[in-house]
C-alpha cells in the first residue's frame, strides 16, 4: 500500500500538475489549497509525509508545521516555497521541517525526496519487541503479562496491544482516530467507548507507579508520559 501525503498548496495549476504526478505514482493524496482547512482536517488523517506551501492566505506553512508537530513528531515534513532565503530555511527546520525545495521544483526531485524520507522512516519503524520495562513495571506483551515487583497482572489480547502501542511511542501524542484504526479497524463512535474503557483498564495497571501516566489530551487523543 502506497504512503498517505497531505499536500498544501494554493496555487491550483501547481497543485493540481503536482497532486496528479504523485497520484500516478501510486501515492494517496490529501490536497488542501489554504491553511485554515488543513487545520480543520489534520485531526481526522493520518499521514505518512506532509508536503506544506510556506506562503499560503490566511494560515502559512510554518503554522501548520507547528501544529503537526504537536502531536506528530516523527513524521517528514517537506517545504514548499518561492523564497530562498537562508532565514526561511532555518525557521523551517527550526519548527520541525525535515527539508525545503525552492519554486520552481521538478516533479522527479520531489518525488525523490519523498521515497528517500519514506524509506528512512520503514527503517527507524517500530521494533516487533515483546519485552518492555516501563518504570518499575515489566510487560511480556508475548504472554500478557503485567508485573510490578512480584504483582502479576494478566492481560486481554486488546489490553497488551494497546499497552503496546504506547510503548512504542512513549511521551507522543497518539491520535484517538489511530489508535482506534490501528486495534479495531475502522474510527467509530462506540468503539471509541471501548477505547476510554481500556484506557481506565491500563491506568489502574499502572496506578503502582507514580511516573507513569496515561494523559487525555482532549479533542486529540492519548500518552503515555513516562
Amino acid at each position: 500500500m502506497k504512503a498517505h501525503l497531505l499536500y498544501v498548496e494554493d496555487d491550483a495549476s501547481l497543485g493540481y500538475v503536482t497532486r496528479d504526478n504523485l497520484e500516478l505514482q501510486g501515492y494517496q493524496v490529501t490536497h488542501f489549497e489554504d491553511g485554515k482547512s488543513v487545520l480543520k482536517a489534520i485531526d481526522n488523517h493520518q499521514f505518512d509525509l506532509c508536503i506544506l506551501d510556506v506562503m499560503l492566505p490566511g494560515v502559512d506553512g510554518f503554522t501548520i508545521a507547528e501544529e503537526i508537530r504537536k502531536y506528530d513528531t516523527q513524521v517528514p515534513i517537506i517545504f514548499l516555497t518561492a523564497k530562498s532565503l537562508k532565514e526561511d530555511k532555518i525557521k523551517g527546520l527550526k519548527l520541525g521541517g525535515d527539508d525545503y525545495i525552492t519554486k520552481p521544483f521538478s516533479i522527479e526531485e520531489l518525488i525523490l525526496k519523498i521515497e528517500v524520507f519514506l524509506r528512512r522512516r520503514t527503517i527507524v519503524a517500530p521494533s516487533q519487541a515483546t519485552n518492555y520495562r516501563l518504570g518499575t513495571y515489566e510487560f511480556d506483551y508475548k504472554n500478557l503479562e503485567l508485573n510490578n515487583n512480584g504483582d502479576s497482572n494478566t492481560l486481554t489480547q486488546r489490553e497488551a496491544d494497546l499497552l503496546r502501542l504506547f510503548l512504542e511511542q512513549p511521551n507522543q501524542v497518539i491520535k484517538r482516530s489511530n489508535i482506534l484504526e490501528k486495534l479495531w479497524g475502522e474510527d467509530d463512535y462506540f468503539l471509541g467507548r471501548s477505547l476510554d474503557v481500556f484506557i481506565s483498564r491500563l491506568r489502574k495497571y499502572l496506578k503502582n507507579d507514580e511516573s507513569l501516566k496515561i494523559e487525555n489530551i482532549h479533542g486529540v487523543g492519548f500518552r503515555l508520559k513516562m
